[in-house]
């Protein structure tokens, strides 16, 4: 990409990455440098987003979009202006599987805000995350087997879609647009009539056949599902569009990629060998590795597969163990431990908590206790809880517990993917990698002691650094 020019010398054109997550946006500028692409500004937020369900009561697992726009304004403001405004490319990824409705025409409005236009959200839905509970076992058998090679879980979109059309069809009638929260930010930074959609994210809603690269839509359109709903589909290298305002100083007319999977730009961001198994753990947790090139995954799904084949890039897949339980398992526990102290009429902040069970359990370099913490359930043995078992009493501090915790966290996910099946794909190391990991001592001392080999965890994964990658790569 070529940049301008300051004093004769050439200035490299900024590419902006963003990253809509579970519970941060965050958004980095990559420029060209004689090493590759690196990060010259980056920032977070938080998004505070999670609201209740109307509809779905406490199953349902809701975010007002409303307020992840408003962190990733609030961030876009933060960056450089002078770096903004030489932005020439925009890398957008993001939560996968859930799903937000809008109406085409009244998406957003586009306001003047203190860094230039931005636009905020004006007839949309809330967002029905990944974490949705509210399709139940029952209610999935109940519906059209897909024509796809990724078993149908609560948290899909299309799932969620058909829970609306059964339980609360009125609800749809007030939209006529769905995707992800990233593909909606496309659509609306290049006012995209109908919602374009990667291969990546569509895969992750369900009623997507890759191997086609097309919807299931004769099986949807038999059961009466809403198909005009689904938006348009392209490879993860499309430009969606440009962008139709100039934005907190970027220049109108910037191009725009389509939506990205934050889970294949997190893994693009780091992994350069084939040999190398990609291990993080955030929110939740996944442990990938990369197929051989030309795999095509089976045509139909094995439920009982602890494994899903991710698409990727350039037609490649990511074999990935993708467990429901990561980080979120020890914020349970503290939150636990929190509301415990809380009920004996004491107060201790959440965060010494988590600094006090981690100190705790450094302190025990082991304990007998057995802890299998799928508190969540896991999409491949959804009706499965998290257990506790072989109690003695010398096992009941809390680093025992927090000891027992880790483990169980880091021994869930190598059952998922074991050992012997990353020697037999040539694994020669482990990229470990997410806040969760990055924070937490024990949890990457399981690792080491649960997997046989070279754990490095210098490389960030990062998905809003590799959606901008995504976009230098794309020239």
């Amino acid at each position: 990409m070529a940049g301008s020019k300051v004093a004769g010398r050439p200035v490299p054109a900024c590419v902006l990455g963003i990253d809509l997550g579970t519970t941060s946006v965050k958004v980095a500028l990559l420029v060209e440098a004689e090493q590759g692409q690196v990060v010259a500004e980056s920032c977070s937020r938080e998004t505070q987003a999670h609201t209740s369900s109307l509809e779905a009561g406490p199953q349902g697992m809701e975010q007002n979009v409303r307020r992840i726009i408003r962190a990733l304004n609030e961030c876009l403001a933060t960056l450089p202006q002078q770096q903004l405004q030489r932005v020439t490319h925009i890398g957008i990824s993001g939560q996968m599987h859930g799903i937000v409705f809008w109406k085409k025409d009244k998406g957003c409005k586009w306001t003047e805000c203190g860094t230039g236009p931005a636009f905020e959200p004006e007839e949309v839905s809330h967002l029905i995350t990944w974490q949705d509970g509210r399709c139940s076992p029952t209610f999935l058998s109940s519906l059209p087997l897909p024509q796809s090679h990724i078993s149908l879980a609560t948290g899909f979109g299309c799932a969620t879609v058909y829970w609306y059309l059964k339980k609360s069809p009125d609800f749809l009638k007030s939209y006529d647009a769905a995707g992800t929260i990233h593909d909606y930010v496309v659509a609306m930074l290049c006012d995209l009539k109908k919602p374009l959609m990667s291969i990546q994210n569509a895969a992750s809603w369900g009623y997507f056949d890759s191997r086609n690269k097309s919807w299931n839509t004769d099986i949807l359109k038999t059961s009466g599902f809403p198909v005009h709903l689904l938006p348009e589909v392209g490879d993860p290298d499309s430009i969606a569009g440009r962008t139709i305002s100039a934005w907190h100083g970027i220049p109108k007319g910037a191009k725009v990629g389509i939506a990205l999977g934050d889970f294949q730009c997190s893994v693009y961001s780091c992994l350069t060998e084939r040999t190398d198994a990609v291990l993080n753990i955030s929110t939740s947790a996944q442990l990938t590795i990369s197929m051989p090139p030309g795999f095509q995954p089976p045509e139909t799904p094995n439920p009982s597969s602890a494994v899903t084949y991710f698409p990727y890039f350039n037609g490649d897949y990511l074999a990935v163990a993708a467990s429901l339980n990561g980080g979120n398992v020890l914020a349970t526990f503290v939150d636990m431990v929190a509301r415990w102290t809380e009920e004996l009429g004491l107060q201790i902040q959440r965060s010494a908590i988590y600094t006090k069970i981690i100190k705790a359990a450094l302190a025990q370099n082991d304990s007998k206790l057995s802890v299998h913490p799928t508190i969540f359930g896991e999409r491949h043995i959804p009706e499965q809880f998290a257990s506790v078992t072989n109690i003695a009493v010398s096992d009941l501090s809390l680093g025992h517990v927090t000891r027992a915790l880790c483990r169980g966290i880091v021994e869930n996910l190598c059952s998922m993917l074991p050992v012997q099946r990353l020697m037999e794909t040539g694994v020669r190391r482990i990229l470990g990698s997410g806040s969760a990991l990055a924070r937490n001592e024990v949890l990457r001392q399981e690792v080491e002691r649960i997997f046989p080999f070279p754990v490095v965890y210098g490389k960030d994964v990062d998905a809003a650094v590799g959606a901008a990658m995504a976009m230098f790569h794309r020239k």
